[in-house]
């Protein structure tokens, strides 16, 4: 039977494909471009707009018994019951820790909303589901890479502010385990990484796993604004500035998530650093 994953060039979709192709495993992989996805060789690669319902058609689902779900913006319910109707037994969601709603900045947060979203439309058809919620990933301190690239200070706010940021290729494990092993049906698993830093010890961490010192400047949140403006949306900007400032005093706490699936601990945020060593420009 053949595992279909969603979202499958993007940083965990690949890695996951990765490691179910490691495995022997038969996958099916959807991306809007086939032709540019570049995945191992064996991999089925097929062309499809998962937000549109014209391509929800039935030889998509054709031999499918297990699906990860990524979380696209638009069009999760139609193809999830899409999916149902086309006898896929296994649902793997991944969603976010932001839709437990443990703290009063997640609710009603831009995470919050979509995850939850996500999540019930796979609750609300089959109890065939596992839904992965992880913190914040390591990968979005990728928006670091063009300073350090070009030699000048990291500007951030809250910088003693600690979070726990996940490996995407942990995520990705954790996935491949939850898809491929019995008795995950009907769990929620919380991930991060395996060490709450702040974020003075993210950039040394980064600097440790790339050999080069960098600097951090600390700037106010309506500095940060201002700098992101151009890029991110103010709902966007909100949420990570409540989450920062709320991270100050009560930092992120570590979750098993990852241990449980997998069994053995995350990768470190320096050994994520070394990983990504030509994102931020490192030989």
């Amino acid at each position: 039977m053949t595992i279909l994953v969603t979202g499958a060039t993007g940083a965990v979709g690949r890695s996951l494909i990765g490691a179910l192709a490691s495995f022997g495993e038969q996958v099916r992989a959807v991306s809007r471009q086939p032709k540019e996805a570049e995945l191992p060789e064996g991999v089925e690669v097929v062309g499809a707009d998962l937000t549109a319902s014209s391509s929800l058609t039935a030889d998509l689902f054709d031999g499918v018994d297990r699906m990860f779900v990524f979380p696209i913006d638009h069009g999760v319910d139609d193809l999830v019951a899409a999916a149902v109707a086309g006898g896929v037994g296994r649902f793997v969601v991944l969603s976010s820790l932001a839709a437990a709603g443990e703290f009063p900045r997640d609710i009603g947060s831009a995470s919050h909303t979509h995850h939850v979203a996500v999540e019930r439309a796979v609750t609300a058809r089959t109890d065939a589901w596992t839904i992965l919620r992880p913190g914040t990933f390591a990968n979005n301190l990728l928006s670091w890479a063009w300073p350090i690239k070009a030699g000048m200070p990291i500007r951030a706010p809250f910088i003693h502010s600690a979070q726990a940021p996940i490996h995407e290729a942990d995520i990705a494990d954790a996935a491949a385990a939850a898809l491929l092993r019995d008795g995950h049906h009907g769990q929620i698993y919380p991930l991060t990484g395996p060490q709450s830093l702040t974020r003075i010890d993210q950039v040394a961490a980064i600097g440790a796993g790339i050999g080069r010192d960098i600097r951090l400047v600390e700037i106010s949140p309506d500095e940060f604004r201002a700098d992101v403006a151009p890029f991110i949306s103010e709902d966007i900007v909100a949420m990570l500035l409540d989450y920062w400032s709320d991270t100050v005093a009560e930092p992120d706490r570590v979750r098993s998530g990852v241990r449980d699936l997998t069994g053995r601990p995350g990768r470190t945020l320096e050994e994520w650093a070394r990983d990504h060593r030509a994102a931020f420009g490192a030989a």
